[in-house]
């Protein structure tokens, strides 16, 4: 997809006013969608969350019921596993190392996260399988540099770790593995386009080469969609039936493109016949709440009933990345799943009501102790950036690196607001650039940095306006993203602040060359030569 500014980083006039912040509404959902069938775009313009930790938006509405998201901002490509009364989950990471954190949940609702199971660099990680066979944990991980793509392994004997290094599996063009045991009592992976391959009895290597087992159900030529590409299968078992849900058309195109299909079989070799009402999941008008839905897996839920995570993007706001939906599944006399949620956009029955869960995490960071991982992770690092992420004394020591965002490896975080802002005391040595962005990848970010005598904005991945610094190497810093109007403000105490005069707007931001897989995240970054420290970083959602 070609590059498109318009409407994306545009400058606005100096001074320009912030627009007002909503106010938080008591919520007024649509009426329910009774069917997928029937789906048709709601009424979402006064949907509101329920607020939980600064701000952030929750889904449990408190009442029995839930509101998608149940994890907000960028968490695509959802893999989850069932184990005892205990859910967990993990997401694609793309270049942010650590990567792969799994997150725990007793009702599917509400996520708290546990640990990121993916400390090595070995590329763009798209679209993990979380499983457990024989007592032991394992994720594998299609992942890719610009020179080479394979599937890789990890395992852990607990879910908390230590996990393992990766292992490389040597299977290469695949992407999207999914896990099961066959009807032979052997282990097997299938993968994007209808193959599948045989395990060892370790799950660490393969045995044989693909077998081509299923030709995916296609959708009608006059639907608007990217592209056929079948991916993400994930296979269960149910009673006497294997069932495969698959991915087709696309992740990043038009709306309607992204749905979801099922095939079942009484064998993993086949033959798979498809569901007759394919695709149980997709969205139908680009007016409905959510966008692109697909990827999906299904789980029990803790009362016996059934349901599915899959992802999808909030419409007007593709710069959170893809969001995890979850929706509930009911089954056929005939053994059919069908999914129950319409278009997602107003209140559903919560799986359970356990008390006393919580959901999600501060991202204020005082460095008093380790979220590296968790929250903090480095953008396409080198082998040795574990070491740049220093702690001491509540003071974050990273040491420069590069010469600008797009290769110093930032800093950054997943956040699911519509509007926050950022905060944090920054000081610099001589030679060093440090500074608040929002970043997407090496050609395209935002922010704003300074150096001893200059400030030193970023739009569109290159460094541009170069004004005067009266502040010197030590400064407060505060970013604002209301509503993709992006301003910054600054202060020598913390308590008295000047507005920048050049403000950004980032809407536009997911058209670029790779289609807009990923979100715009906010961090901080360190370029140049000596460090830059960073003191009491502040988030509030608004």
């Amino acid at each position: 997809m070609k590059l498109t500014r318009r409407g994306a980083f545009g400058v606005m006039a100096a001074g320009a006013a912030t627009p007002a912040l909503a106010s938080a509404a008591t919520p007024s959902p649509a009426s329910a969608v009774p069917s997928q069938a029937a789906a048709c775009p709601g009424d979402w313009s006064a949907m509101t969350w329920p607020r939980g930790i600064e701000g952030q938006r929750l889904g449990d509405l408190g009442d029995g019921t839930f509101l998608n998201p149940v994890m907000a901002g960028d968490r695509p490509d959802p893999s989850i596993l069932k184990d005892g009364d205990t859910y967990y989950m993990t997401f694609s990471s793309f270049e942010s190392v650590p990567g792969l954190v799994i997150w725990q949940s007793k009702d599917l609702v509400n996520w708290t996260p546990v640990v990121a199971a993916l400390t090595k660099n070995i590329g763009s990680v798209w679209a993990p399988e979380l499983c457990k066979h024989n007592g032991r944990y394992f994720l594998y991980i299609p992942a890719r540099f610009p020179d080479y793509r394979s599937n890789y392994v990890i395992w852990a004997d607990r879910i908390e770790g230590p996990w393992s290094e990766p292992i490389d599996m040597k299977l290469q063009g695949y992407i999207d593995p999914g896990h099961i045991v066959g009807e032979d009592g052997k282990r097997y992976l299938f993968l994007s386009g209808g193959d599948m391959i045989e395990l060892t009895d370790d799950g660490l290597s393969t045995v044989g080469e693909p077998k081509h087992v299923y030709d995916p159900w296609r959708y009608p030529d006059d639907w608007d969609v990217e592209s056929f590409s079948p991916e993400g299968p994930k296979v269960m078992k149910r009673g006497d039936w294997f069932y495969m849900i698959t991915a087709v058309g696309g992740t990043a195109g038009p709306p309607t493109g992204h749905m979801v299909i099922v095939a079942r079989s009484k064998s993993v070799f086949g033959p798979w016949q498809d569901h007759p009402r394919n695709p149980i999941v997709r969205t139908a008008d680009a007016r409905e709440k959510w966008w692109s839905r697909g990827h999906a897996t299904f789980v029990e839920g803790p009362n016996g009933d059934w349901w599915t995570v899959y992802h999808g993007y909030e419409n007007g706001y593709w710069t959170l990345g893809r969001q995890t939906l979850l929706d509930r599944i009911t089954w056929t006399d005939d053994g059919w799943p069908e999914a129950a949620g319409g278009d997602l956009s107003t209140p559903m029955a919560k799986p359970a009501r356990i008390a006393g869960q919580k959901h999600g995490m501060a991202l204020s960071d005082d460095f008093s102790t380790d979220k590296f991982g968790t929250q903090w992770s480095f953008y396409n690092p080198g082998p040795d950036e574990r070491a740049r992420f220093r702690r001491q004394g509540g003071t974050l020591h990273l040491p420069a690196k590069g010469t600008a965002p797009k290769d110093c490896s930032p800093l950054t975080f997943v956040q699911g607001e519509h509007a926050y802002q950022i905060e944090c005391e920054i000081e610099i040595d001589d030679g060093a650039t440090a500074g608040l962005l929002l970043f997407y990848d090496s050609a395209l970010y935002a922010g704003l940095g300074f150096d001893k005598t200059r400030f030193v904005t970023h739009q569109y991945g290159m460094e541009r306006g170069r004004p005067a610094n009266p502040l010197g190497k030590r400064m407060f810093m505060r970013l604002t993203n209301n509503r993709h109007i992006v301003t910054f403000h600054t202060s020598a105490d913390g308590r008295t602040w000047s507005k920048f005069d050049r403000q950004m707007e980032v809407s536009g931001y997911h058209h670029n060359v790779r289609g807009g897989f990923m979100m715009l995240r906010p961090g901080l970054y360190s370029a140049g030569s000596g460090e830059a420290r960073f003191r009491n970083f502040k988030y509030q959602a608004l």
